[in-house]
């Protein structure tokens, strides 16, 4: 078996790669290309741990109503049909980031150490909401956001999702072009 054909691929290859650059002395960036054509999307550098996952539902009334009321407090959760429960434990180290994602439903967030730093795509300021320890933090999953650890310790979450039974707790989405990153 020879090897010139793969050669002759790998030549061709690298030639139309560098006649693509404006400078060929120019690193080359893989995503260049794409990102011109196609959505950018940002790569979650945190490091997650799914503690659990469950459904609630009863198979004899699709419409789930809880209501509690205590003295002033008062909660109410309704669903149809049912629900799923999901934990995840979220570690950022500094400098990491969740990418830019959404949710199919509301997500409860501790941080239960260090600080987080959450932007949303729909402010066009990109104004920085800040929780530190022992503080929470609720997102309607309805836009795209982004966490991010911008202090120098590691940050430690623990985040509930509610969402519709077996659905994907995360929806990976474009940069929105408010934040600049």
């Amino acid at each position: 078996m020879s090897n010139v054909p793969v050669c002759r691929a790998g030549a061709v290859a690298l030639a139309i790669l560098l006649t693509a650059c404006k400078d060929s002395s120019a690193p080359v960036d893989p995503r260049a290309s794409v990102a011109a054509t196609s959505p950018s999307f940002t790569v979650s550098t945190s490091q997650s741990t799914l503690l659990g996952r469950a459904t609630f539902s009863d198979p004899h009334d699709k419409t789930i109503d809880i209501k509690r009321k205590t003295d002033d407090w008062h909660i109410d959760i309704k669903s149809k049909p049912g629900f799923d429960i999901a934990v995840q434990s979220i570690t950022f180290q500094p400098g990491t980031n969740s990418g830019w994602h959404s949710h199919p439903g509301p997500v409860f967030i501790q941080v239960v150490s260090g600080t987080m730093t959450f932007y949303m795509s729909d402010d066009p300021q990109c104004t920085p909401i800040v929780r530190t320890a022992g503080q929470g933090y609720v997102d309607l999953g309805d836009h795209a956001h982004i966490a991010r650890n911008e202090a120098s310790v590691p940050a430690q979450n623990i985040v509930t999702y509610f969402a519709p039974p077996g659905a994907a707790l995360r929806i990976d989405q474009p940069r929105p072009g408010n934040c600049p990153f």
